[in-house]
Order: C-alpha cells, then sequence, then structure tokens
C-alpha cells in the first residue's frame, strides 16, 4: 500500500509539473468550457440546461482519451515502464494509477465549473448531488479504461491519437453536446450509442435533471460499467513494458472487446 501511494504521488506531482498536460488538464477543458458557454446559447439552448455535467463529461473525455493513451505510449517509448518493472512496480498498478489522478483533476475542474457555470450562464444545479457524483465518478471509470486500453494496445503515439480522436471527435459531435440526440437522424443516434458521453448524460439528464431521455438510464449504467470493467481488464492483459522486447506480444485487436457492450446496446435499445 505504500508503495502505491508512493506511485500515485509520484505521479500526480509529475502531472503538475508538466506543461503539456497542465494544457490538457485544465486550460483546454476551461478554455472549451468559457467558449461553448458564450456560443451555445444560440445554437442549442437546451445545452446550457446541463452545461455543468457536460462541461465535466467533456473535460472527463479530454483528459482520459485525448491525454492517457499518448502519456502510456510516451512512458513506454521512454523505457520508463521497464524501470518500474526492475523495481517491483506490477502492471495493474501502472493501469490503477492514471484514473485516480484523473479524478482529482477532474475535481478541481468541477470546482470551478459548478459555480461559475450558475453565477455567469445561469446553469441550474443538480437536484441529487449524491446520483451525480456517482455518475460522474462512473464516466470517469469508464473513460479512464478506455484511454489506459488505447495506450496499451497502441504500438506509437500517431495510432494512439487515431484511436481517441476515433471517440473524442463523435462524442462532441453526435454525442449530445452540439446538437441535440432527437435532432439527429436515426442512424446517427444509433452511432451514439456506441460513446460512452452519450450514456453519461443520458444518466445526468434523468438522475440529476429529471428530463425525458431517449431509453432506460439502466442500459446506461450497465454499458458504463461493463465497458469500464472490460476495458482495465484487457489493458492489463494486453500491456507491454517495452516496445524494445522482442517477446511476441498478444494481438492488441483483441482491445476491440471492449465493444461488445456498445453492440448488445444498439441491437437491443429502440
Amino acid at each position: 500500500m505504500k508503495a502505491f501511494k508512493n506511485h500515485f504521488l509520484f505521479e500526480f506531482r509529475t502531472e503538475l509539473g508538466d506543461k503539456n498536460l497542465l494544457v490538457m488538464n485544465y486550460l483546454l477543458p476551461l478554455g472549451l468550457y468559457v467558449l461553448m458557454g458564450l456560443s451555445m446559447k444560440e445554437i442549442n439552448p437546451g445545452f446550457m440546461e446541463i452545461i455543468i455535467p457536460a462541461m465535466i463529461v467533456i473535460s472527463i473525455l479530454i483528459s482520459a482519451i485525448l491525454r492517457l493513451p499518448g502519456l502510456f505510449v510516451k512512458s513506454r517509448e521512454a523505457g520508463i515502464f521497464r524501470s518500474y518493472k526492475v523495481n517491483g512496480v506490477p502492471a495493474s498498478s501502472i493501469v490503477a494509477i492514471p484514473p485516480l489522478t484523473t479524478i482529482i483533476h477532474i475535481i478541481i475542474i468541477s470546482i470551478v465549473i459548478v459555480p461559475t457555470a450558475s453565477l455567469f450562464f445561469g446553469a441550474p444545479f443538480p437536484d441529487r448531488w449524491g446520483i451525480f457524483i456517482l455518475i460522474s465518478l462512473l464516466t470517469v471509470f469508464t473513460c479512464t479504461g478506455l484511454g489506459v486500453l488505447i495506450g496499451s494496445a497502441s504500438s506509437s503515439n500517431l495510432a494512439a491519437m487515431l484511436w481517441s480522436q476515433l471517440i473524442f471527435i463523435p462524442s462532441l459531435v453526435i454525442g449530445g453536446f452540439l446538437v441535440p440526440s432527437d435532432l439527429l437522424p436515426t442512424s446517427l443516434n444509433k452511432i451514439g450509442i456506441f460513446l460512452p458521453s452519450t450514456h453519461a448524460l443520458n444518466l445526468f439528464k434523468f438522475y440529476s435533471y429529471n428530463q425525458p431521455i431517449d431509453y432506460n438510464p439502466l442500459w446506461s449504467i450497465l454499458i458504463l460499467l461493463s465497458s469500464g470493467i472490460l476495458s482495465f481488464a484487457l489493458a492489463i492483459y494486453l500491456f507491454n513494458w517495452d516496445n524494445q522486447n522482442k517477446t511476441r506480444r498478444r494481438n492488441p485487436l483483441l482491445g476491440l472487446l471492449v465493444i461488445l457492450p456498445y453492440i448488445i446496446a444498439v441491437i437491443f435499445l429502440p
């Protein structure tokens, strides 16, 4: 436990001292928050009703989906993971630490977003803070799982970036942020089911804002939870300590198994 704590503190201090990570964890999410707060009132007025959870989800996507995979690849290429292995740090610890540091970053971002969204944009507060926090933690769990899975399965920073963008960009466009889901064609709504942001917003709307939603929220809970569990299990299974390792790697395409819960949802959801 002491080793785990020391590893966590080391990683957190490293992130705070890295200017690039500070941009990804704080400046980019807050910049998007200000931009969307000023512009979305004209584009999608309904967005302003859920700007607090929406911007928290976007911050999670940036920190977990955009930041983590490249960080994993960079550490592996620099031999950092190899040094961890020499010092007896297990792969499970390396996979588990990023979600914990991400939670800290999201808490700090939320402390900024929640009061200012109400003060400057008239955003309503959630009805049930306890459930709001639980949904946020579930979203962090799922997205960080996907982030470390992409980092574990990707052979290069370019591959990691492409996989990350494949989740992040559609999440913004058809995940319920820029365009209301009821205005999207049926085909795009089906694609939206493959995005964790869609299910996170579905839960926030139903449990914290008493808004109508497209499908049973229990589906969203099961999808996010099962996706997160699969992601972490596959990330540990596919984890590679060193790019120079000559031992045959497990097939990274096994990481695609993480989409199974979403495929089941597409089949059974109306």
